[in-house]
């Protein structure tokens, strides 16, 4: 089945090869996407270099959005059967591909979360940002009666049909929730597997702020509510 990797990308320079790379090793994806958000560091002359090499397709914002309208962009653009987002910033390892497609591919899953709480190998650090996710998990469980042990992974994988005629609205981090409720609404099978995770620290470049758990509590309690 082709693997479409979809890869938003905002002030990476530093990351950004490596990313790819390790992407590329894998030998798994048939079309890789990377959507540059109006990075000013330096990573739009790496990519502009790299565009339509070894299926890589690059596309640029002007401006910067959020990952969740990078994201959008991404898919909108991602041409294969199964879709796989990817961070850039190395937290998570493309190592885990064969584990994340192996639900879909058979015929167990419609889409896959790769869990940072189910045991993997994980770096030990910032203990108030895995309270967070895990407080923002357990509302999910609660408003849409499931039991996902971590909604706001970055790893989700997906059957290309699952997102045909889904309005996703997202612009920043909200995505998470967003697509997670509307997955959830729609009854799809999520499969959840144990990943490894290297977070960084915001000193290392983390991007994501207290105010976007705020704004996840607000997506998750709207779309409970509206489509």
């Amino acid at each position: 089945m082709k693997l479409s990797v979809v890869i938003p990308v905002y002030n990476e320079v530093d990351n950004i090869q490596e990313i790819l790379k390790r992407v590329k090793a894998t030998r798994l994806a048939w079309e890789i996407i990377v959507i540059d958000d109006g990075s000013q560091d330096g990573t739009r002359d790496v990519l502009k270099k790299l565009d339509g090499k070894s299926g890589l397709r690059v596309i640029l914002h002007e401006q910067n959005q959020g990952k969740g309208a990078a994201v959008r962009t991404g898919l909108q653009a991602a041409r294969g059967e199964i879709i796989l987002i990817q961070d850039a910033d190395l937290e998570y390892s493309p190592h885990d591909y064969p584990a994340l497609l192996e639900p879909i591919k058979n015929g167990t899953a419609d889409v896959v979360y790769g869990s940072r709480f189910l045991g993997g190998p994980r770096r030990v650090a910032m203990f108030w940002h895995m309270i967070a996710n895990k407080m923002l998990t357990f509302m999910t469980n609660i408003l849409y009666d499931t039991i996902l042990s971590d909604m706001e992974t970055g790893y989700k994988v997906f059957r290309r049909e699952v997102i045909k005629g889904m309005s996703l609205r997202a612009n920043r981090f909200d995505f998470e929730p967003e697509f997670t409720a509307k997955l959830l609404k729609r009854h799809f099978r999520i499969y959840e597997v144990p990943i490894s995770f290297n977070p960084r620290d915001y000193s290392e470049g983390k991007k994501i702020k207290l105010k976007d758990a705020f704004e996840a509590v607000w997506a998750l309690l709207k779309y409970k509510f509206v489509d």
